[in-house]
């Protein structure tokens, strides 16, 4: 008994409450829809009877991950009006997904996108290509839903070592994973993004009925003349941030600005388009300059540099919406083309409407929490903000503190666990049915599928859980960014160019997407190397190899900002490379290209939607 009240203290019982609850209610459903999951089609696209509602908030469920809910809120808390590029991107590349890619996609009807490439080049090597890609892709992405994860236990356990939480809320997804499936999981991600939506907003909206609402706080930030909060209290010019405090007048005040620390950014440029996410290369390479030539530099470079790394974020974002494996196998569960396009579009509603939120807590968290600036309470960043802002009502109203803060917690759990479950699903796939069941042994029966699904899961679990500890110190939405920037460099042209193009060969698709994708994955991982070589902690001993290139990037701001953000060269050289290699190998395009097409694009009352998969199987003998 006396190591598990060691263990529990500190530990505020509200938050353990909820947080045990959403992690209890999650496994619960995990086995309880296991039960269900009889067959191989089951386990890798929901036997494909997912209606409209449900996938679309699975789908949704899925897609908010910890990036979403914990990255967004600190990202603007940390960088500031720059940082709105994320939301609005992450919902805008929706669009692209309905418009061109979501329809054709379930029209031709496959288990996995390797299944889809395979099928429209009719290579059995371009789908190990693939492969490469959906597991790249996926280990990016799931190392930043790890960090939520360490990041969310260790704020419930004070004390806890963040590698501790990543181990222990990986197991927990990896089980309910290995044991459902897709259908698994399907009902389990549509119940949590519900609980995010609630999780998001009721706090917001208490905090901002208690301390002023998003354009009261960003008015402090946005003026150098007093402002008036609430009607009564006077708060000092923004502008002179370091050691500023604000003084209420009045003891109706809605709050009293506390001052900003030494690492927060300036008032004037936080607010302001070109902040410090998209000006840090330039402002590196300033400060490595005499400081009598550093306004000339800054005035000469600034803008140009900010422009490109804003245009490279967006690419990156819209562009690898269209291009995540654990979001476009999802419209292999809808019955048809026309349920792929409707969820679609409830997906760009429902996660619309949920990113009106995570911005306001950055905004309020700068005013009222910026000790999170220094990484002192115990986790490092501000990607804690969603998480301890809400206890600031425990100063006013006791207990409701808590309970705030433990519904902040639990959308975190279900946030971080819903993606890593989906990415799960997409990586388990691909090695389960790609490798194993269509290039290691073809004629495996289905149930020998089903138990190498099940050594997958647990496979790719324990490989995400390591990359896992690695990636402390790294912001949880910039590691999402760069995911996204692979998936635009290789998923994305070879789809797009693949639905709608017909020239396209297997060796102009293979030779673009593996240039694009493999250089954006080498500059994105040299950043991060870079990034992570500074940490004064264990990682920065591991990756002491890489710490020159910090040097490297101070006189080359250009080449950092391609790498850090490489979307903008990687996915117009990609396209390119299918275009000029398709043409120079004409002669080897699909022979039944017409009618690949047809099914891709004519209406399924025509009746030439195809099941691409079952006639496979039909004839191996399955």
């Amino acid at each position: 008994m006396m190591p598990t009240l060691a263990f529990l203290n500190g530990v505020d019982p509200w938050i353990f409450a909820f947080s045990f609850i959403t992690v209890f209610v999650t496994v619960w459903m995990g086995f309880r829809s296991a039960k269900t999951s009889k067959t191989a089609s089951d386990f890798f696209v929901a036997g494909r009877s997912v209606s409209v509602g449900w996938n679309a908030s699975a789908i949704s469920g899925e897609y908010l991950s910890a990036a979403s809910f914990m990255g967004i809120a600190g990202m603007v808390m940390s960088s500031g009006y720059d940082a709105l590029w994320y939301p609005v991107c992450y919902a805008c590349g929706y669009l692209f997904l309905l418009l061109f890619i979501a329809g054709p996609l379930r029209r031709f009807g496959a288990y996995t996108i390797p299944d889809f490439a395979e099928g429209r080049f009719d290579s059995p090597l371009f789908r190990k290509i693939a492969v490469c890609f959906v597991l790249f892709i996926g280990f990016f992405y799931t190392m930043p839903q790890m960090k939520g994860a360490g990041v969310t236990l260790a704020y419930i356990f004070p004390g806890i070592p963040y590698w501790a939480g990543v181990v222990l809320v990986g197991a927990v997804i990896t089980l309910n994973v290995a044991l459902g499936g897709m259908k698994g999981i399907t009902l389990v991600q549509a119940v949590q993004y519900w609980i995010k939506l609630f999780a998001i907003s009721v706090p917001i909206f208490v905090l901002a009925s208690v301390y002023g609402f998003y354009g009261t706080h960003l008015s402090v930030n946005a003026t150098t003349a007093p402002v008036v909060v609430a009607g009564a209290a006077a708060i000092g010019p923004g502008v002179s941030a370091p050691g500023y405090n604000g003084v209420a007048s009045d003891p109706d005040a809605k709050f009293v600005r506390k001052p900003l620390v030494e690492k927060a950014p300036r008032d004037t440029a936080w607010i302001s388009p070109f902040g410090p996410l998209t000006t840090k290369a330039v402002n590196a390479a300033a400060a490595a300059l005499p400081v009598e030539e550093r306004p000339a530099f800054l005035a000469e470079y600034q803008k140009p540099y900010s422009l490109l790394y804003t245009y490279s974020l967006i690419i990156a974002l819209v562009c690898g919406t269209a291009g995540l494996p654990h979001i476009l196998v999802r419209f292999y569960t809808n019955p048809d083309g026309v349920a792929a396009k409707r969820t679609t579009m409830w997906v760009m509603i429902l996660i619309g409407v949920f990113y009106v939120f995570p911005p306001v807590f950055g905004v309020i968290g700068r005013n009222l929490m910026p000790e999170l600036y220094t990484g002192l309470a115990g986790i490092k960043g501000t990607d804690q903000v969603v998480l301890k802002l809400p206890t600031l009502l425990g100063e006013k109203f006791g207990v409701l503190g808590s309970i705030l803060s433990g519904i902040t917690c639990a959308g975190a759990f279900a946030a971080f666990m819903s993606t890593f479950s989906g990415l799960l699903v997409s990586m388990t796939g691909a090695l389960a049915h790609d490798v194993y069941g269509r290039m290691l042994r073809p004629k495996a029966s289905p149930a020998e599928r089903m138990t190498a699904f099940k050594f997958a899961a647990v496979l790719i679990g324990g490989v995400a859980i390591g990359l896992g500890c690695f990636v402390e110190p790294l912001e949880i939405n910039f590691m999402v960014g760069q995911a996204f920037a692979i998936a635009a460099a290789s998923y994305f042209p070879l789809l797009f160019m693949s639905v709608w193009w017909r020239g396209m060969t297997m060796k102009g698709a293979a030779t673009g997407m593996l240039t694009g994708g493999l250089c954006a994955l080498v500059a994105a991982a040299l950043t991060n190397f870079s990034t992570l070589s500074l940490d004064k902690g264990p990682m920065g001993k591991i990756f002491a190899g890489f710490a020159p290139l910090n040097g490297f990037w101070a006189h080359h701001p250009l080449l950092r900002i391609l790498c850090e953000q490489p979307a903008i060269w990687t996915v117009p050289l990609s396209i390119t490379l299918m275009v000029v290699v398709s043409k120079a190998t004409a002669a080897t395009v699909p022979a039944d290209i017409r009618m690949k097409m047809l099914v891709l694009h004519a209406p399924e009352k025509l009746g030439l939607k195809q099941e691409y998969i079952q006639e496979q199987q039909a004839g191996a003998g399955h």
